[in-house]
């Protein structure tokens, strides 16, 4: 049985900046960047940032039994800020999720305000129950606030440069 884990974060930056990053692969090359401790290196293994991308995602030394896992973008919508990637191959599978996807969606609050709701998908085996207490919207929940201090600090600089 699939379940689901969200998280909201509002901000005061417009969805179409925050869409910038997370509409594009510059989410993968700020991921390393802003969050070490969470992946350690994101490569573009095919595809320009489309639907049917993929990525080889690599975690930093420490966390038992992950290294890489491989995820394919299968939506990414630039009308309605939404962008979903699915594991097909590497440890987070090898552990025993029969299913992973993370989906982004950046909603409008207003002109100068917006929400991102990261929301993970999953299955694990019948066999694995444990798993389930390794799913968390915490580092999805960290990533939103550091793209948004990210993006407000190139705001600063633009202005004052």
């Amino acid at each position: 049985m699939r379940k689901s884990q969200s998280h909201d974060f509002e901000t005061d930056i417009p969805a179409a900046e925050l869409w910038e990053v997370y509409g594009t692969l510059r989410a993968g090359e700020l991921l390393p960047e802003l969050l070490p401790h969470v992946l350690a290196k994101v490569e573009v293994v095919s595809g320009d940032g489309c639907v049917g991308t993929i990525l080889q995602l690599t975690f930093p030394p420490g966390i038992p039994g992950l290294e890489t896992y491989r995820e394919k973008f299968i939506k990414v919508d630039n009308e309605n800020y939404i962008k979903e990637a699915q594991t097909i191959d590497g440890d987070i599978l090898k552990l025993g999720f029969l299913y992973y996807m993370v989906r982004f969606e950046v909603i409008a609050k207003g002109p100068t305000s917006s929400v991102v709701r990261s929301t993970i998908e999953y299955e694990v085996d019948e066999a694995h129950p444990e798993l389930e207490a390794m799913v968390s919207t915490g580092p999805l929940a960290e990533t939103a606030e550091k793209f948004a201090g990210y993006i407000k600090a190139q705001k600063v600089a633009q202005s004052t440069s």
